[in-house]
């Protein structure tokens, strides 16, 4: 069926982006800064890095990464997706193991393949599965020649951004310790959107930063920018600047896009002089959790830990797709349904994002639309609890479903 443009304009609730702490939008600290930097250095620089791409700007935004995510270095580029799929073939090749959780994103996959090194698979966020995979690689060796292996490095997520489940990071790193294996953290999901002053799952967790060799970041979610980071010791990155493409061959991310994120981090550190960031970093936390627990009681099979972001409504049948999508758009709320092959065939799902701009007025809407739509649709799995029940259950524990309105 041939597509038609209706020009017809909806204004929507949004739950499909993942602007985390809303700094996407208009913001009274950042949007003059950012304007100011798009007057002093223009919109691009039309250079790569090691030409005449770097600004003072550029710098400023490494030691700002370097110091927000607890490293003693760091080096960005323009394209978060490519910080993962450039990287992974500039530390790893032959004669390298790259053991990788099921689940990783698709720029790991790919980055991954490009490196030339052995890649195996455990099981999702499955530490003894790991061990095991860890344990059977290093008795049998490189293929063919059974030689030790160079280098293993396993690649996990902070938060996977399909199922919205935490890493159990201390688990993975005590067994990457036992077998001297290295860790590689994605946090595009998690950093800036979980942990007391948003610095991702290590702080969450209570997980020391030097225990993470790798630590990989986007500032497309909670920074309302873009690109991406590397950030470690500094000697890698020293290294990285001097070998990877990304870094050689592609033009810098922009100084309003640096500016941004620079700005953005001060507000969530308090730097800004206000406590906007702190309650920023509580709300997301609290519209997390809020929403995710009431729609839990309506019925829904919802997955992912309490404090993540995003939160997966289940769907499986793959003719439940644009009916949920559909039908939520014709009441004004925009969410974004995911499957096969982002998911495996019958595993589809509606992906929703939680933003710390969310209000109470929001939430409650989009709880009521989803749920009729979800009545309509027949994905309530699991027997609704009554609301008499959730309503004793409120007047019992006061607060602790209670949103926060500045």
């Amino acid at each position: 069926k041939t597509l038609k443009r209706t020009d017809k304009i909806s204004r929507c609730l949004n739950l499909g982006s993942y602007n985390y702490l809303g700094f996407a939008a208009a913001d009274e600290y950042c949007t003059p800064r950012v304007i100011d930097s798009l007057c002093r250095f223009s919109a691009s620089t039309c250079s790569t890095r090691v030409e005449g791409g770097t600004t003072t700007l550029h710098k400023e935004l490494e030691e700002c990464v370097a110091n927000f995510v607890g490293k003693p270095a760091a080096v960005v580029f323009g394209m978060g997706y490519v910080t993962n799929s450039a990287i992974l073939p500039v530390i790893i090749g032959r004669g390298g193991l790259i053991i990788s959780d099921s689940l990783n994103h698709n720029s790991i996959v790919n980055g991954a393949r490009g490196s030339g090194a052995t890649i195996r698979v455990f099981q999702h966020n499955t530490p003894s599965h790991l061990e095991k995979v860890l344990r059977e690689q290093i008795a049998d060796g490189q293929p063919r020649t059974h030689r030790p292996w160079k280098k293993i490095i396993v690649v996990v997520e902070g938060i996977y951004s399909m199922e919205g489940e935490l890493c159990k990071l201390p688990e993975i790193i005590a067994i990457c310790k036992k077998y001297k294996a290295y860790v590689y953290l994605d946090e595009a999901h998690s950093i800036g959107a979980v942990g007391k002053t948003g610095r991702g799952v290590c702080e969450l967790l209570g997980v020391d930063t030097a225990d993470v060799d790798i630590m990989m970041g986007t500032f497309t979610k909670s920074f309302g920018s873009c690109g991406g980071y590397i950030a470690g010791s500094k000697e890698l990155i020293q290294y990285l600047k001097y070998t990877c493409p990304a870094h050689l061959y592609a033009t810098s991310i922009s100084p309003p896009a640096a500016q941004q994120i620079i700005s953005s981090i001060k507000v969530i550190l308090g730097e800004d002089g206000s406590s906007r960031g702190a309650q920023k970093l509580a709300r997301i936390r609290e519209n997390s959790n809020f929403f995710r627990s009431e729609l839990q009681k309506m019925g829904f099979e919802v997955l992912g830990d309490n404090d993540s972001p995003i939160m997966p409504i289940m769907l499986y049948n793959p003719a439940k797709i644009p009916a949920f999508s559909r039908e939520c758009l014709k009441q004004n709320v925009a969410v974004v349904t995911v499957a096969f092959p982002a998911t495996p065939l019958l595993l589809a799902r509606a992906r929703i994002c939680i933003s710390a701009s969310h209000t109470k007025e929001d939430l409650l809407k989009a709880l009521e639309v989803i749920s009729q739509v979800g009545d309509m649709v027949g994905i309530k799995y699991f027997p609704a609890e009554p609301k008499k029940q959730q309503q004793d259950q409120q007047q019992q524990q006061p607060g602790k479903d209670t949103i926060k309105l500045d």
